[in-house]
């Protein structure tokens, strides 16, 4: 148990790091959008591919985040009768959500998103639009996502294991408060 217990801690410190990279990505994303509204009206000068890169960093926001905000208990959840649950029935509908729901569901768009990551690799896929990025970069962004996310789900599952077999206390990271 103390080998999945340090894997778990691995994951976690993994996607704390990729949770803080997409904080600093909505920085980035505010900037070009704000960059590129005073090229356009300003200017009047603009391209497709401002637009398309801050498309892309809310893209990485939501998908690198994601592990980040399970960690973190920050994902939304209506608890009309988990709320009300010993934390020991908790720990055991967490466990059997993530072996039955989270773990299958991300390993099926991880395996669906690289298929489309490939193919645009071996084209070099482009935005249609004139002056637009290459594709393939973000259609990866899905499998990256989307593994963290299931890499976070195995974390918690040791976790909850570990509480439940009495290897270790059950301790939950909240969200931060952001105001």
């Amino acid at each position: 148990m103390n080998y999945l217990l340090a894997l778990s801690r691995f994951i976690d410190a993994l996607n704390e790091r990729a949770g803080r990279a997409a904080m600093w990505l909505v920085l980035a994303a505010t900037l070009i959008s704000s960059g590129n509204a005073v090229m356009r009206y300003g200017f009047d000068r603009s391209s497709n591919a401002w637009l398309e890169i801050q498309w892309y960093l809310f893209a990485l926001i939501f998908l690198l985040g994601a592990g980040y905000t399970l960690k973190h208990n920050g994902h939304v959840r209506i608890d009309i009768l988990y709320g009300r649950f010993s934390p020991r029935l908790q720990a055991w509908v967490d466990l059997f959500g993530g072996l039955l729901f989270l773990l299958p569901l991300c390993g099926l768009l991880v395996w669906m998103g690289w298929d489309g990551f490939a193919a645009s690799w071996a084209v070099s896929e482009t935005s249609p639009d004139a002056g637009g990025l290459l594709r393939w970069p973000i259609k990866f962004a899905i499998p990256l996502g989307f593994g963290l996310l299931w890499l976070q789900g195995v974390a918690e599952i040791i976790k909850r294991a570990a509480f439940l077999s009495g290897h270790a206390p059950l301790v939950q990271e909240q969200a931060e408060e952001v105001v």
